[in-house]
């Protein structure tokens, strides 16, 4: 599902414009900007933003070592009630 996709599903089945819908996706993307945040939808499941460390890895190629430059990923944990 892309992302025009989607805003049209939440338009279509909230009976919201579009632009409000993005703007609801929108505050989501917003809520995740600061490193260690999280999103909660009761119901869905939590984003949360979390740094990685830097790390050593390996070249799967040569072999050989070297550093993985730490970054902030999104993770997201689905919630019980989600089929």
């Amino acid at each position: 599902m892309t992302k025009a996709e989607l805003i049209e599903k939440i338009a279509k089945d909230a009976d919201i414009p579009k632009t409000t819908a993005k703007a609801a996706l929108d505050g989501i993307k917003k809520g995740l900007k600061k490193k260690n945040s999280k999103v909660t939808l009761i119901g869905f499941g939590t984003f949360r933003n979390v740094y990685r460390k830097t790390r050593m890895g390996r070249n799967p190629q040569t072999g050989e070592k070297m550093k993985i430059k730490g970054r902030s990923v999104v993770t997201f944990k689905p919630s019980k009630n989600l089929p």
